[in-house]
């Protein structure tokens, strides 16, 4: 099997490297609109060789689509256009709905296969790229009666292959748990890096008192805006709700405290607190 990469940051990268690692592809081919990211692709050896959106299509048994997910509408629209119905596209971003939408009357629908594997670092670029990156972690297929069993059955084979589980559910409800459980992880750190940088004017003071708990929490702010703006504009009507939720809680929250009702401060505690009865079962 000969699969291409489009997108040669992060996930597209660590995506290329555990192809390679596992030996699931026999060439892995890389793609990327930056002649620095594909370059540096190269020559850190996370693909065999860099090649033309033409050319993958000519040469690719599988089309891996890592792009920020403002563009992944566009390229598989492209690439559905020409590719044979033995070839496979696919996607990994982090928003469905919409492009689920606007593929979903393409003639060679049944080609693309809809994927968000749930993982990530704060890094980007082609030296964020990690070995190992996705074993043990979830994959997400959205919308799978929607392609064809073998491109599935393709698909899920890579993904078992560098060491996922597979989940399924359609684009709407993908969508809806991303923006709980990792866009809203991702605003809270921009806000507090924002909040405490207001307020904070003096860096070194920043440097001296942060503790681990303040480093955990803004680690994601140093995500890349260039892949976040796109997700939060595509995810926007669900991030918006849950937005009003979370300032909802910090509003009751607030108040507790102007009150200085200690037992509402409690119960909110404690409630939060059972969230790792959920995250220790993984």
């Amino acid at each position: 099997m000969k699969v291409c990469v489009i997108g040669l940051g992060l996930i597209g990268g660590s995506f290329a490297l555990a192809l390679k690692g596992h030996r699931l592809a026999e060439c892995v081919y890389g793609v990327d609109a930056s002649s620095r990211h594909a370059e540096k692709a190269l020559e850190l050896g996370l693909v065999d060789e860099i090649v033309s959106l033409d050319k993958a299509v000519e040469v690719a048994d599988v089309i891996a689509i890592a792009t920020p997910v403002d563009a992944i509408p566009q390229l598989a629209i492209k690439l559905l256009n020409r590719v044979s119905d033995k070839q496979i596209v696919m996607d990994m971003g982090s928003t469905k709905e919409e492009l689920c939408e606007l593929i979903s009357q393409h003639p060679r629908r049944n080609r693309f296969v809809a994927t968000h594997p749930m993982w990530g670092t704060e890094h980007s670029g082609p030296e964020a790229a990690v070995e190992g990156a996705f074993a043990g972690c979830n994959t997400v297929i959205c919308e799978a009666e929607h392609s064809d069993k073998d491109a599935v059955a393709e698909v899920e084979n890579i993904f078992k292959g560098i060491g996922m589980a597979i989940m399924y559910m359609s684009a709407e409800k993908h969508d809806t748990h991303a923006a709980y459980v990792s866009h809203i992880s991702h605003i809270t750190s921009f806000i507090l890096a924002t909040t405490v940088l207001e307020k904070e004017r003096e860096s070194d003071t920043i440097l001296n008192l942060a503790g681990g708990g303040f480093e955990s929490t803004v680690r994601l702010a140093k995500s890349s805006p260039d892949m976040w703006i796109p997700i939060l504009m595509q995810n926007k009507y669900n991030i918006l709700d849950v937005l009003r939720e979370y300032i909802h809680q910090l509003e009751i929250f607030r108040k507790a405290i102007e009150k200085d009702n200690r037992e509402e401060i409690r119960e909110t505690i404690n409630r939060a607190n059972t969230i790792r009865k959920i995250l220790d079962k993984k």
